[in-house]
């Protein structure tokens, strides 16, 4: 093997010293994803606004009309 092969090996067999092996859960499961209050609050914040999409492409958020 080449120096720059070997040198990253003994940098991963380090790094995996420390953190231990990766991780390999069931690559077919969902992504459970979980929202936090930060999360919830931009939702609502980016819920007044609309994407349109102009003839060339371009998209552009838009404040909703309120009603």
């Amino acid at each position: 093997m080449g120096h720059a092969l070997d040198s990253f090996m003994r940098v991963t067999d380090r790094l995996r010293f420390w953190f231990g092996p990766a991780t390999r859960g069931d690559i077919d499961a969902p992504v459970v994803h979980k929202h936090d209050d930060f999360e919830t609050a931009s939702e609502e914040d980016l819920g007044h606004f609309v994407v349109e999409t102009d003839d060339q492409g371009h998209h552009y958020g838009v404040r909703k009309e309120s009603a």
